[in-house]
């Protein structure tokens, strides 16, 4: 599944490293925060040669970051990575997302309504 997100940077996290069965790794952790009316921050990883490019990101540049959503299962719990196979720095990654519509489960089904308390025949 391959997806894109436009914002700026707001963080680049420590480089991380170690070894494993298939050699030396390295992980860079950033964060970015998104372009829209309630930006969300989120964190993605770049793994091998492109975490020496987000080493050298500077705070609030604006970027356009494709990638892919995985999630693994260790110990009975489950993890999800970001993880990046391309990013854009510049002025052109300042567009606003292509889906305008808000997604089913979105922050907007929740906002307070201008109901006064007890209005509805809920029981709780």
């Amino acid at each position: 599944m391959a997806l894109e997100i436009t914002g700026k940077v707001i963080n680049v996290l420590a480089e991380q490293t170690g070894s494993g069965k298939n050699g030396t790794w390295v992980k860079q952790d950033f964060v970015i925060e998104t372009n829209e009316q309630y930006p969300k921050k989120v964190c993605f990883s770049a793994w091998g040669d492109k975490a020496a490019a987000i080493k050298n990101l500077a705070m609030g540049t604006p970027v356009k970051v494709s990638f892919n959503v995985e999630s693994r299962e260790f110990n009975g719990k489950w993890y999800t990575d970001l993880r990046i196979w391309k990013i854009e720095t510049g002025s052109a990654s300042q567009s606003s997302p292509t889906t305008s519509a808000p997604f089913p489960g979105s922050q907007d089904e929740y906002a307070p309504s201008s109901e006064p308390e007890g209005a509805n025949d809920l029981p709780f």
